[in-house]
């Protein structure tokens, strides 16, 4: 099945793009962790928020982290 607004170069985009998902159980948790009144848009930070922790578990399970050193390598660069 082809969607007619997407395209094959937007699928091959998504295809080579590191996908995290998160099961409804976490995503009903952290939604029940939030404060009762709570706005749209804190909702969004919350799960870019997990969505940032888990690929940064991810790339620690997986080796790709930088050593003290090369971070503080980066961070200089950053901060001129």
């Amino acid at each position: 099945m082809r969607w007619p607004c997407y395209n094959e170069e937007y699928f091959v985009f998504l295809k080579n793009k590191l996908i995290t998902m998160i099961t409804k159980t976490q995503l009903r948790n952290s939604i029940e962790s939030l404060p009762e009144n709570v706005s749209i848009d804190q909702v969004i930070d919350h799960l870019v928020f997990l969505d940032k922790v888990q690929k940064g578990l991810k790339d620690s399970q997986e080796g790709k982290v930088y050593t003290k050193t090369q971070a503080k390598d980066k961070l200089k660069k950053w901060l001129k």
